[in-house]
């Protein structure tokens, strides 16, 4: 049985490790509640979120996701940063990478619509999957940073796949490589946002679209994802596959070992290429 079937119309339901799911109709919203943590994505969240993907994919009454995170500060800080990663080993970073990338995978599978609610910062990991989602809308207050390359490294949750065919070659080479900070005006200005609200009213503007959307026929929404996606699908693959290969070889190098310590030490690294 599905158990998203069991929850009321306007039913909640409260996972450990940090999530809650709330039911309105067709409308089903994933707030990421881990607020003393600034909604970082652990493994665990991870682990949970992916479930929640494999359970929609055969659930006929929800037909919009919206994800958010709680509060008004971060959407999510992502991942890792360089203190956080400095604390696990080699193979345990690649192992999250891998997770991530399955979990984000998993979300931009699903038949349903997916919008991301960005009430607040959004960094690293946290970005990648929301690229990962269908469509996005932005408190006016929230902000953008894909940060791994100032710590020697690049995004590996599928940023430099998705990210181009949102924004375009040039500008996500620009984000990706610059690690730069971006308003909601820039974000808007490059199509990675839909539309923008005041932090007050950015749920209930983002319920009112996810519910418009649900209140239509499923059959045309879903099949309308369907055909869309696959028009996109040629290149995502072997792109994909690049991505996981060169991270592999990323985290055994010296520029990562040399970002992590110059973050600790407070210094500018000294990247060499190697």
């Amino acid at each position: 049985m599905n158990p998203f079937s069991q929850l009321a119309p306007n039913g909640e339901q409260i996972f450990p490790e940090g999530i809650i799911l709330h039911r309105q109709g067709g409308v089903l919203k994933l707030t990421i509640d881990r607020i003393n943590d600034l909604n970082r994505l652990m493994p665990e969240i991870l682990l949970r979120i992916e479930s929640i993907t494999q359970n929609l994919q055969q659930d006929s009454q929800t037909q919009v996701l919206i994800i958010t995170g709680q509060g008004e500060e971060f959407f999510s800080m992502g991942i890792m940063n360089p203190v956080i990663r400095a604390s696990y080993s080699k193979d345990q970073v690649l192992q999250l990478v891998q997770l991530a990338n399955r979990t984000f995978d998993a979300v931009e599978a699903l038949p349903q619509i997916v919008i991301a609610a960005l009430n607040g910062k959004a960094l690293a990991g946290a970005v990648e999957l929301s690229l990962a989602c269908d469509l996005r809308y932005a408190a006016s207050h929230a902000t953008l940073c894909m940060p791994e390359a100032k710590w020697g490294g690049f995004p590996g949750g599928g940023g430099p796949v998705r990210l181009p065919q949102i924004v375009g070659r040039a500008r996500a080479i620009d984000l990706i490589c610059s690690a730069r900070e971006i308003s909601t005006e820039q974000m808007q200005e490059y199509g990675l946002i839909q539309g923008v609200y005041p932090s007050s009213q950015l749920q209930t503007e983002v319920l009112k679209i996810a519910t418009t959307m649900a209140s239509h026929g499923p059959l045309a929404i879903r099949g309308a994802k369907r055909i869309i996606d696959t028009r996109q699908a040629p290149g995502f693959r072997p792109a994909r596959e690049l991505a996981d290969t060169l991270r592999r070889h990323l985290e055994y190098s010296h520029d990562v070992d040399e970002g992590l310590i110059a973050h600790r030490d407070n210094r500018t690294p000294h990247f060499i290429g190697k």
